[in-house]
């Protein structure tokens, strides 16, 4: 049997969604960045909504995610992407509008924009990529790096009776009022990806219908800020870094449930 007779429509278990581009990525082998572009844009291209998409790129390793989503993707200052999503938001309430952004952009410069936008119970989709360090710049220490995690400005180890504890940011932003959902999820297992495939729908779900600011956190190994290979990478997380961030739902259609 030939390749052509196997690859029929009908044979057809998996296809890969037309709102990824064909251009080479520029994250690390083994980042979780680009596990995390799929499952959103599959999630987007089953619901057939990409041309009420408007996508928020933030400053930091996914800088140019703007990129690899064929959607409409507009470009915020550093830590900013929430007051640029609720411009278009308003703007624009029939759109469905989220922001990505990482641990630096979202829980440290970008902490005020974060709790202000969700305090105010803006309608968007907000995509927190976590992984507790800031890869791009050099692998220094983020808000969210792990009690004794070696980085290159803690080559000793993270003292968090100097620097402070690792920010569960998520979880501080789980009680406000304008706080529809929150939950917790990781892309380190195929389970894992559909886990957040479910809650990427909906959010975009309950977003789309204004019931409020929709959060959702992914933690992402980063191999090479952490020095490790993709496999042990996932591992560390894995042993590490999942007993701190714990997956899972947090706020659910308005009320908390952890």
């Amino acid at each position: 049997m030939t390749l052509n007779e196997i690859c029929k429509p009908e044979n057809l278990v998996y296809k890969k969604t037309s709102l990824l581009t064909d251009k080479v990525m520029h994250y690390c082998p083994g980042c979780g960045h680009g596990t995390i572009h799929r499952a959103l844009m599959e999630v987007v291209d089953e619901m057939g909504l990409q041309d009420k998409t408007i996508g928020v790129a933030p400053v930091g390793c996914s800088v140019l995610a703007y990129d690899y989503m064929n959607v409409d993707m507009q470009e915020a200052a550093h830590g900013r992407a929430p007051a640029l999503a609720t411009a278009i938001k308003r703007l624009m309430p029939e759109k469905f509008v989220f922001t990505y952004q990482g641990d630096g952009d979202l829980a440290a410069i970008g902490t005020a924009e974060t709790i202000h936008c969700c305090n105010r119970g803006e309608p968007i989709l907000m995509i927190f990529v976590n992984n507790a360090i800031y890869g791009m710049t050099g692998g220094q220490m983020a808000p969210t790096t792990l009690e004794g995690m070696k980085t290159a400005t803690s080559p000793y180890g993270r003292d968090v009776h100097k620097v402070g504890w690792p920010l569960r940011i998520t979880e501080m932003i789980a009680p406000l009022n304008g706080v529809w959902s929150v939950s917790r999820h990781t892309v380190h297992t195929p389970a894992a990806v559909q886990k957040l495939k479910r809650a990427i729908k909906k959010g975009i779900e309950d977003s789309m219908a204004h019931k409020g600011t929709c959060f959702i956190e992914v933690c992402s190994s980063c191999n090479s800020g952490w020095k490790l290979s993709p496999v042990d990478a996932n591992k560390w997380m894995a042993e590490h870094v999942l007993e701190y961030f714990v997956p899972g739902d947090i706020k659910v259609d308005g009320q908390m449930v952890r």
